[in-house]
C-alpha cells in the first residue's frame, strides 16, 4: 500500500443478509440430513449453499435458481416442491424472501396418530410478544427438547441411560443392541414403519444427534449419551411430573410462565431427500437400498421386499423355525453379459431353490437361515424374520476374470477380505473358459498354481465347473445339504461387535459336534464387510506386509500375530543390538498350518522396507 495512502479506521461494514434465507435453510437442512447419513450429496448441497449465498437478487422460484452454479435438475425440483408446500400451509402470499415466525419456519401439524410427537408447543407471553427487554424484539429463549412419553426419542435416551448405569459397561451400545433395548419402552416399531408412513421410531435418533443428546462415533456406529442427554434422560427416569403434563419441569416453561398451547408437533421424522439419481447407482432393477430395506428375487422370479434390519438379530432360531436360502450378489444378475447372468437366475429358478438377489459387501453367493413369520391382520406384508449368516460363503470366477484380478491385485485383496469376514467356510468357485483360455494374459500353469495355493496355503475350497449350468447345478445340491445339515439345530444370534473380530480359522470339513451354531446376522455381517470402511491400524499394516511379493496372508497374520502395530515392529527393531539381529527378527516367525518359519529372506526384506533411509536397491 502507498505510503501517502490514507488509512481508514472504523467499524467494518456488515455484509448485506442473503435475499433468499427460505432456499438457503432448505438447502442446509438437506445438506445436514445427507451429511448425517453418509452421503455424497452433502458436498452437492454445499456447493449450491455457495452459489446462493453469492447471488444478490431475490428469487421467485426455484426454477430460477437454475442459472446458478451447482444447481441442477434434481435440487430445484426439490426447492420447488418445498416451496409449493410453504404456500399450502402458510397461504399463497407467503413471503420467500424472510423468515417468518423471527427466523424459524412454522413446524407441520402432526397426523393425530403419530406417537412420536413432542410436548405441546407454548405460545409467547405477553412480555415475549411485546419484545420488551429482549434485542430487536424477538423472541426468548428456545424451548427446551423433550420428546414425548413412549416415544421413539424417549426410548432410545432412557435404553442409553440404563445401560451407562451398569457397572462395568462400556458407556456406548451398537445400533442394534440399542433398538432391541429401546423396543419395550416405545409404542411404534424401531423397524416397521406405521400403515401409510415412511418413518419408524429409530427417526428419531437423527433428532438426538442434532439436539447435541446423542453422539455418534466409530464404524459401526456407536451411540453414547453426552452431558445434556444424560441429564435429560435422568429427568426422563426420574418421572419429572412436568415432563408428564407437556415437556415442562413443574409447571415452569422455559420461555414463558404458562402454558397456553394445546398443540403438538412432530420433530422427530426426518424429510427424505427425493435425488435417488443422486445418492448412487441403483445396482439392479430387483435391489432398492432404502435404509435397512432390500428388494430381492424369490425362486418365482418376482421381486419381493427383504427387509433386513427389521427385527433385533438377539436370540435364537429354532429347528422348524427357519429357512435356508441362497443369497446371490445383484452384480452375478446385472451388466457385462446379461444374457449369461440371466441364464443364471432362470436355471436358479428351474431347479426350484429359493434365493434372493440383494448386495453384498463381499463373496458373490452365501446361505442365510431367514425366520419364519406369519401374516398379521391389517397389514399388507408379513412382519419381516430374522436373518443369520451361515458359516459357508462362495467367490464365484471365470477365468479369465481370474488372470485379470492377479494381474491388478485384486485377487489377493479378495481372499484377505474373505478370511476377515467372519465366516468360516470360503469356497472358489471356478469357471472354465473353454477354447478361450488359449487368449489369456497369463499362462495356463501360472493360473492353476494360483489355484493350488488358494486351497493349500490359503485354506479355501476351490471347485473347479466347466459352464453357468455347472455352477447352478453345485449351488442347488450345497444348498440342499445344507438345508439337510441345519434341519435340526438351533441356531444362536452371536455379534461381532461385542466379541471382537471374530476367529477366522478353518474348522474343518466335517459337521459340528454341538447342534446349537452360533451365527451373526446378515446385517452386521454385510456392515461389517464394507470394502471401504475404517481400517484399524493393523489392518493397514496387515495390507502393506502384503504387498511385498511373496507375503501371503497367513504369513502376514503371523507378524501381526507377534507385533500387533508398524510402531511396535519399529521398536523391536531398535532394541536389537546389530544389523544381522534386525534382518533376522523375523525369520523365525511360524505361519500356517504346518508351522514354518517365514526364513531369513523375507525377514530381511520386510527389513529393508521399513529401515532403509534411501532408495531401495
Amino acid at each position: 500500500m502507498p505510503a501517502s495512502a490514507q488509512v481508514r479506521l472504523g467499524r467494518k461494514r456488515a455484509l448485506p443478509p442473503c435475499p433468499n434465507p427460505l432456499f438457503l435453510q432448505w438447502l442446509t437442512e438437506l445438506r445436514d440430513q445427507a451429511a448425517e447419513r453418509g452421503l455424497k450429496t452433502q458436498y452437492v448441497y454445499q456447493k449450491a449453499i455457495s452459489s446462493l449465498k453469492k447471488y444478490p437478487l431475490p428469487l421467485q422460484n426455484a426454477r430460477e435458481a437454475k442459472i446458478l452454479q451447482n444447481f441442477g435438475d434434481g435440487i430445484c425440483r426439490i426447492l420447488d416442491e418445498k416451496l409449493q408446500r410453504h404456500f399450502r400451509e402458510n397461504g399463497p402470499d407467503a413471503p420467500i424472501h424472510s423468515l417468518p415466525d423471527g427466523g424459524r419456519l412454522p413446524l407441520p401439524a402432526p397426523p393425530s396418530n403419530d406417537n412420536n410427537s413432542l410436548a405441546p408447543t407454548k405460545r409467547p407471553s405477553g412480555r415475549e410478544r411485546g419484545g420488551g427487554k429482549e434485542k430487536g424484539g424477538g423472541g426468548g429463549r428456545k424451548r427446551e427438547y423433550v420428546p414425548q412419553k413412549r416415544s421413539g426419542g424417549y426410548a432410545v435416551l432412557l435404553a442409553l441411560y440404563r445401560d451407562s448405569q451398569v457397572p462395568g459397561g462400556k458407556g456406548f451400545m451398537f445400533k442394534l443392541q440399542l433398538q432391541a433395548a429401546a423396543q419395550p419402552l416405545c409404542d411404534k416399531s424401531f423397524s416397521v414403519p406405521d400403515l401409510g408412513s415412511k418413518y419408524t421410531a429409530w427417526s428419531s435418533v437423527s433428532t438426538l444427534i442434532q439436539k447435541d443428546l446423542v453422539l455418534k462415533t466409530h464404524n459401526p456406529a456407536r451411540y453414547s449419551l453426552t452431558e445434556l442427554g444424560s441429564a435429560l434422560a435422568e429427568r426422563l427416569e426420574g418421572g419429572d411430573r412436568g415432563i408428564d403434563r407437556g415437556g415442562q419441569e413443574d409447571g415452569r416453561s422455559e420461555v414463558g410462565e404458562e402454558d397456553e398451547g394445546p398443540g403438538a408437533v412432530d420433530l422427530t421424522a426426518d424429510e427424505e431427500e427425493k435425488i435417488d439419481s443422486r445418492e448412487g447407482p441403483n445396482p439392479a432393477p430387483y435391489v432398492i437400498q432404502r435404509g435397512g430395506e432390500l428388494a430381492g428375487v424369490s425362486s418365482s422370479g418376482k421381486p419381493q421386499i427383504v427387509e433386513n434390519n427389521a427385527r433385533p438379530s438377539g436370540g435364537c432360531l429354532y429347528p422348524g423355525s427357519y429357512d435356508i436360502v441362497l443369497c446371490v450378489d445383484f452384480i452375478e444378475t446385472t451388466g457385462g453379459n446379461t444374457a449369461c447372468k440371466q441364464e443364471l437366475v432362470k436355471e436358479l429358478q428351474r431347479n426350484g431353490v429359493t434365493f434372493d438377489i440383494r448386495k453384498l459387501n463381499v463373496g458373490d453367493f452365501l446361505w442365510v437361515a431367514r425366520e419364519k413369520v406369519s401374516p398379521v391382520p391389517g397389514q399388507l406384508r408379513p412382519p419381516p424374520g430374522r436373518e443369520l449368516v451361515l458359516d459357508y460363503i462362495i467367490e464365484r470366477k471365470r477365468m479369465d476374470d481370474l488372470c485379470g484380478s492377479i494381474i491388478d491385485g485384486r485377487f489377493r485383496e479378495q481372499k484377505f477380505r474373505l478370511k476377515r469376514c467372519g465366516l468360516q467356510k470360503p469356497i472358489y468357485l471356478v469357471e472354465e473358459c473353454g477354447s478361450a483360455a488359449a487368449h489369456l494374459s497369463l499362462p495356463e500353469t501360472t493360473l492353476k498354481q494360483a489355484m493350488v495355493n488358494t486351497q493349500v496355503v490359503d485354506g479355501f475350497f476351490v471347485k473347479r465347473v466347466q459352464d453357468v449350468k455347472e455352477s447352478v447345478a453345485y449351488l442347488t445340491v450345497m444348498t440342499r445339504y445344507l438345508a439337510r445339515l441345519y434341519q435340526n439345530r438351533t441356531l444362536v444370534c452371536r455379534s461381532r461387535e461385542l466379541e471382537g473380530e471374530a476367529n477366522t480359522e478353518e474348522c474343518g470339513g466335517g459337521e459340528r459336534p454341538n447342534p446349537s451354531c452360533s451365527l451373526m446376522s446378515f446385517i452386521e455381517f454385510n456392515q461389517g464387510a464394507v470394502k471401504n470402511k475404517c481400517q484399524t491400524v493393523g489392518e493397514v499394516f496387515a495390507r502393506q506386509l502384503m504387498q511385498i511379493s511373496g507375503l501371503s496372508g497367513d504369513k502376514a497374520a503371523a507378524i501381526l500375530g507377534r507385533y500387533a502395530t508398524l510402531h511396535s515392529l519399529m521398536k523391536a527393531y531398535e532394541q536389537c543390538h546389530s544389523e544381522t539381529e534386525k534382518e533376522k527378527l523375523l525369520s523365525s516367525i511360524q505361519y500356517g498350518k504346518l508351522k514354518r518359519n517365514l526364513g531369513p529372506a523375507l525377514s530381511r526384506t520386510v527389513y529393508q522396507l521399513y529401515c532403509t533411509s534411501g532408495a531401495l536397491s
